[in-house]
């Protein structure tokens, strides 16, 4: 009998919307369909200010969510037309939201996480139960509320006898070791997509850098590079998660003020180098021997840093999630279907290790259809 759930993710890096539709039947391949949606010029646009204090900051908030649940609704409508099936036949509709702030522990010990999301409105536009609002519990235990997919890179990755690293390279980028002996190690490396995105879309008007091609035509430079890798979050031990509270561009011009009229392409090479470098030092730092990497997100889809990844660590075999049975852009959404399932079936994650909560705890709110 079908187990189909639908997991919806719009990540740091406000490309847009990803979302899937899952059979979790133990016979069913694990995606049936995939869709996917990008953010209007002026959602994103909302979206990208939102991430920093503004006028009238709860109004915008309150209708960019909104606005937010009608383009998950159409991406919705997409995978019940592609996968032939009524809403009535899904358990549930994973919703992440849109991430605006991420600053757990901070301020009042317990510090918060903000989701854009408007859970009761995706009810009632798709007729479908939604589960939402994973990240707040987790730092109400005391958690980094991130990253949550570990568990799930487990379920589809984990290889009995072998450690293995699953690596997301979306906005943020984060990394999970799934180690021979059961345990498990997860935490935001730093900037993933972000910073290179928004390079990319100041000066060559385009959302993201195929491929990678325009930074493998400039030269990473390494005083920058030095500059940038300073940053004290990269010398942090786990458990520990960011977002563009600290990885902004207000970041990167802060930095940039003393290196002039640098060539933009240059720039946007160290940006590339900075992903890289961060992700496979801390491969280094915590599992030096690691035999496989397997990347998903956005980042997947870009040559050159995949590239640099695989030359930065000569000793593990770097690849695409795509050779392991699911798409770089279908990963995190899956996830969500995942985690919503969970929560459906109040299931705790014992997330101490990864995010550093207090102890195991069901993730999620339901809204009913």
């Amino acid at each position: 009998m079908p187990d189909f759930y639908i997991g919806l993710m719009s990540g740091t890096s406000l490309d847009g919307v990803d979302g899937v539709l899952v059979d979790f039947s133990p016979t069913a391949p694990p995606v049936i369909a995939h869709a996917g949606a990008p953010f209007p010029d002026a959602l994103r646009a909302e979206m990208l200010a939102l991430n920093a204090s503004g006028p009238d900051e709860l109004h915008r908030a309150a209708l960019a969510a909104n606005g937010l649940m009608r383009l998950y609704a159409d991406v919705v409508a997409q995978l019940l037309e592609r996968a032939g099936v009524g809403a009535s036949s899904i358990q549930a509709i994973g919703a992440h939201g849109q991430t605006v702030r991420h600053r757990p522990q901070e301020f009042d010990a317990t510090g918060y996480t903000i989701q854009l999301c408007q859970p009761a409105l995706l009810a009632e536009l798709t007729g479908i139960d939604v589960v939402a609002d994973f990240r707040s519990r987790d730092v109400a235990a005391g958690g980094q509320g991130a990253p949550l997919a570990p568990f799930f890179h487990q379920a589809l990755f984990g290889r009995r006898g072998e450690t293995v690293g699953v690596l997301n390279i979306g906005g943020i980028s984060n990394l999970t070791l799934l180690r021979a002996d059961g345990s498990m190690l997860g935490f935001d490396c730093g900037p993933g997509n972000a910073l290179m995105d928004s390079w990319c879309a100041q000066h060559k008007g385009r959302p993201y850098d195929a491929e990678g091609a325009w930074a493998a035509a400039g030269q990473p430079l390494p005083a920058l590079l030095d500059v940038l890798l300073g940053d004290p979050y990269f010398r942090r031990l786990p458990p520990k998660s960011t977002g563009r509270d600290l990885f902004s561009q207000t970041w990167l011009q802060g930095h940039l003020r003393a290196f002039g009229l640098a060539d933009p392409a240059d720039v946007q090479a160290t940006l590339t180098e900075l992903t890289a470098t961060v992700c496979s030092a801390d491969v280094l730092r915590h599992q030096r021997d690691l035999s496989r990497l397997i990347v998903c997100g956005g980042g997947a889809l870009n040559s050159h840093l995949m590239r640099r990844l695989s030359a930065l660590l000569p000793g593990t075999q770097v690849s695409s999630s795509a050779d392991w049975g699911l798409p770089p852009l279908q990963v995190e959404a899956t996830a969500f279907a995942w985690l919503a399932r969970r929560t459906m079936q109040r299931e705790e994650l014992a997330l101490q290790s990864i995010t550093g909560a207090k102890g195991a705890r069901v993730l999620g709110c339901v809204y009913p259809a």
